[in-house]
């Protein structure tokens, strides 16, 4: 039985290997996903997202530490100042140092705040990785549709093509006609091969955000066609103050500040304090040692780290400042991006798209008819292609505008 059993070992060990290697999700379902599916994955599963939770895990350790004691020093001493034993002394003391001037508590605070900076550089990745993944899967979708209107395409050029070898057999065209119809075929043939690369693409990024290499999901099951809708301009910039890089920028100010403090709070020297006593065996007795060391700051006062400190915190402010108009810039260009493709969208859906189908439809019939020649066929095609691509990238662009209005303002609480 182990002879048979291990070499089945062996042979399944790079599945196992492999898998943990990658981390492949269990979770990914082997069907349409959803776009709340492929955002709670991306949550569980996003590395950049778990390596914010480890250093967010990490804080703990330094606030931990920073509320902690200076350790006594235990100091043992034995002179022989002959080779008699009884002319020995033997002295034992214990030193404590007392701190000074805040320090404890501000090393506490400075690492809270440092901590409050992780719980907020989290917030902002989780929005990062959140408006990526919309971003992602919407590509997807657009993709898919952008393949199916490719293999639509196809279909509409092998038609023309074949009606148009009925009229050269017919003796009603020109050969040459032929020739121009199965030229635009193939054409189009070349449109649907780089669909099909662009959604093997765009599927391979989409599953990459929860660490899968092999994206198992059949498609983004989803309308392209539905908008979504954005809040006043009031509301815009009401949720902008809240925004986690705002909160990031504040929080790392909060904790120059709390650094600066700490350093202000070593410019007061501590006192340590010494407590012992000394063994004579020539007189037979112990004496006890009191006393107490304090250095003098007469030199090293720390003012290099205080002013460094200080400048930093300076640093910090402007750094809030500078993102505070980075994120009212990006979000007035997003904002915009949204309106206009929204815009465009809504216009070729209802008047372009429809006029260049019943213009398409009107010259495929006139020419076998014979009322229109071929060239008429090709451009009516040409500009129906063109308006339902123009129709998908408006759409597209309107999707990956509103993610980037989610990444920069955060998940709506």
């Amino acid at each position: 039985m182990v002879k048979y059993f291990l070499p089945l070992c062996v042979a399944a060990w790079p599945a196992f290997a492999l898998a943990a290697a990658f981390n492949l999700p269990a979770s990914e379902p082997a069907a349409p996903l959803t776009l709340q599916t492929a955002l709670a994955l991306a949550a569980d599963a996003n590395a950049d997202l778990s390596a914010a939770r480890h250093e967010l895990s990490a804080t703990d350790g330094a606030v931990q530490q920073a509320g902690l004691l200076p350790n006594p020093t235990l100091e043992v001493e034995r002179v022989d100042r002959k080779r008699a034993d009884d002319v020995r002394e033997t002295t034992f003391l214990i030193s404590q140092p007392l701190e000074l001037g805040g320090k404890r508590s501000a090393r506490v605070q400075a690492a809270e705040r440092g901590r409050d900076s992780a719980a907020a550089a989290l917030t902002a990745r989780q929005a990062e990785i959140r408006a990526n993944v919309i971003d992602a899967w919407f590509a997807v979708l657009a993709a898919q549709e952008q393949l199916r209107l490719a293999q639509e395409s196809s279909e509409l050029a092998q038609r023309a093509a074949q009606a148009t070898g009925r009229r050269v057999v017919a003796g009603k065209v020109s050969p040459v006609e032929e020739t121009r119809a199965k030229v635009a075929a193939a054409s189009v043939t070349l449109e649907l091969l780089r669909a099909r690369s662009e959604l093997a693409v765009a599927r391979k990024k989409l599953s990459a955000m929860w660490g899968n290499p092999s994206p198992r999901f059949e498609k983004a099951d989803g309308d392209i066609d539905q908008l979504p809708a954005l809040p006043d301009q009031a509301m815009l910039h009401h949720r902008l103050a809240q925004a986690p890089a705002m909160a990031l920028a504040r929080s790392e100010l909060a904790s120059r500040q709390s650094l600066a403090q700490v350093e202000l709070s070593r410019r007061v020297p501590d006192v340590t304090l010494n407590l012992g006593s000394k063994r004579s065996e020539e007189l037979g007795r112990s004496q006890l040692i009191v006393g107490f060391s304090v250095p003098l700051p007469l030199f090293d006062r720390n003012q290099g780290n205080v002013l460094e400190t200080a400048r930093r915190v300076d640093k910090a402010r402007d750094e809030l400042s500078s993102t505070a108009l980075r994120l009212d810039s990006d979000l007035a260009q997003a904002r915009e991006d949204f309106d206009l493709a929204r815009e465009q969208a809504l216009a070729l859906r209802t008047d372009i798209v429809p006029g260049a189908q019943s213009a398409y439809a009107a010259a495929t019939t006139g020419f076998e008819n014979g009322k229109f020649g071929f060239l008429d066929v090709l451009d009516a095609q040409r500009t129906l292609l063109d308006a339902r691509s123009q129709y998908l990238n408006a759409l597209a662009q309107a999707h990956r505008a509103h993610a980037s209005i989610t990444r920069i303002l955060g998940a709506e609480q």
